[in-house]
């Protein structure tokens, strides 16, 4: 749900082809959200389309077994998803796969996409102190029926990682940890590779001393 943005995924060149691509088809959109290969995209840059509905973004494009590799992608989306697709965010994909520069983007469900994943780095990850460097809420409902959704802004330090690396997550926290994402504030969290968090999960019940 990577700033250029995930520093795990390193590209080795700009590509020119998505730059001249036009903006896909209402029915070209449908067909690959369809039959595309499902990938992630981390958000480069994001700015409206001059005298043209749509926004430009240049991403950094993650497709499992490929090079991680950089496009821009013309696209109109709703005003709301704009929220989730800020430079260093990232989002879901579904590439052509007769041409990878020819995609759509998309803001994952939380619900159906986000907690699956975040069980599974936090059962199988490895561990990291995190600092919280900023936290900006992106949906809240303080009613009890819903936790609030925060952009988190880290830094993160492992035992056997040379040096720290800078996150961006986008995750549910529960209520009662809404003290623990104040400036300056630790977390454990848990995951696969230095990335700009893509595979990092915060783990509020050991954050909260209740394991």
């Amino acid at each position: 749900m990577n700033s250029a943005a995930n520093s795990g995924w390193r590209l080795r060149g700009r590509r020119t082809l998505g730059l001249r691509a036009p903006a896909i088809s209402d029915d070209a959109r449908r067909e690959l959200l369809i039959r595309g290969v499902l990938g992630s995209a981390t958000i480069l840059t994001a700015r409206p389309r001059r005298n043209e509905p749509g926004h430009d973004f240049w991403v950094q494009v993650h497709i499992h077994g490929q090079e991680p590799y950089e496009v821009r992608v013309r696209q109109r989306v709703l005003e709301a998803d704009l929220e989730w697709m800020q430079p260093g965010d990232v989002v879901c994909c579904r590439v052509d796969p007769g041409d990878r520069d020819r995609l759509v983007l998309y803001v994952p469900d939380i619900e159906e996409a986000g907690r699956a994943s975040i069980a599974k780095i936090l059962a199988d990850g490895r561990r990291a102190d995190a600092t919280v460097l900023a936290a900006t809420p992106v949906a809240t409902d303080y009613s009890g029926r819903d936790d609030p959704v925060l952009r988190l802004d880290l830094e993160l330090r492992a035992w056997d990682e040379p040096k720290p690396w800078r996150v961006r997550i986008v995750q549910p926290v529960p209520l009662a940890a809404i003290g623990l994402v104040d400036l300056g504030q630790h977390l454990e969290v848990a995951f696969f590779t230095v990335d700009r968090g893509e595979s990092v999960a915060v783990d509020w019940a050991a954050s909260l001393g209740e394991e």
